[in-house]
């Protein structure tokens, strides 16, 4: 809309103008520039070093105020937005402990001692009844084995349950530290061998340092355990989800909606040591038993046949 404005307002527009430039400001005529001002860690920060503080910067500015760290009490409202709350838990935690004369529960103990790990999957374009006869497949089954087996398996979702499983293996040994061999390294100080020499270097890991055993696992099934830090599948078991839409081209025009169900696999991924210790507890169980011994053959007395 400039053909509104006047000529004269046009001609300074116009960068070829001797107005024009006249009118663009110089670096003398805006002053001195501005620096960034620096500021500082606060003295609750990681970064903060105790021997090593800054002094806040004084502004250029005579009007601008100084630098100062951030106040505690402002960032209270993010960091304990609640604090009776979290008063009522701390006295809660001490209470527990105390009420428990500072003993673990078996739960805790075996969370402090053993490591686990729960995954489950995405949504798989199948039903229950053609994922369930795959998770009783692998379950109880070392984690390299089941692979193997959906590797050969026929079916067309095993190549996603066996993605599924890879997944699962890199995630419990990353985050959980499982299958690094850790057993290897307690039996070494166990038995009191030098893990600096050059022959139990060589040899860590290997069946030198530890026999092997053979474990039974819960359905009575033996299997020859090397390392008690390697993966097995615990237990492996499928959720149905919500049914999709598809859509089914017929002849002359028809069109059939089918509904195709979706069904996700979890697996519990858990390390030879807990299967160890779950056959010593049965075998435990089992010497606990009492052995049952038949009625002793007495005489029945003091009964009649008949009551009147």
């Amino acid at each position: 809309m400039d053909y509104f404005r006047p000529r004269k307002q046009l001609d300074i527009l116009d960068p070829m103008n001797k107005d024009f430039l006249k009118r663009k400001p110089t670096a003398a005529s805006q002053g001195p520039q501005q620096l960034p001002q620096q500021g500082d860690l606060a003295p609750s920060s990681i970064f903060d070093e105790g021997d090593s503080q800054k002094k806040p910067v004084k502004s250029s500015q005579p009007g601008q105020p100084r630098v100062s760290p951030r106040d505690p009490t402002v960032l209270a409202a993010a960091l304990d937005p609640n604090p009776e709350a979290r008063q009522r838990w701390q006295r809660n935690q001490i209470i527990r402990n105390v009420r428990n004369r500072g003993q673990l529960t078996k739960a805790q103990r075996l969370a402090r001692t053993e490591r686990e790990s729960l995954t489950k999957s995405p949504f798989y374009t199948t039903s229950v009844k053609k994922l369930m006869p795959l998770a009783r497949q692998i379950a109880g089954k070392p984690i390299e084995e089941a692979i193997v087996q959906m590797r050969f398996s026929k079916k067309k979702v095993a190549r996603d349950v066996k993605k599924h499983l890879e997944f699962a293996r890199d995630k419990a040994i990353v985050e959980r530290g499982m299958g690094l061999g850790v057993a290897t390294a307690e039996y070494n100080r166990a038995a009191g061998i030098d893990e600096s020499d050059d022959v139990a270097g060589e040899n860590a890991g290997q069946d030198e340092q530890w026999p092997g055993m053979v474990v039974e696992d819960k359905k009575g099934k033996r299997r020859f355990v090397s390392d008690t830090s390697s993966i097995y599948v615990d237990e492996a078991w499928v959720g149905r989800g919500s049914y999709s839409m598809d859509y089914d081209h017929r002849a002359r025009g028809k069109t059939n909606l089918m509904r195709p169900p979706e069904t996700s696999i979890t697996v519990r991924l858990k390390e030879e040591a807990t299967r160890i210790r779950l056959m010593d507890e049965r075998e435990q169980k089992r010497q606990r038993k009492k052995v049952w011994l038949p009625l002793p053959d007495r005489p029945v007395t003091a009964q009649r046949q008949y009551c009147l």
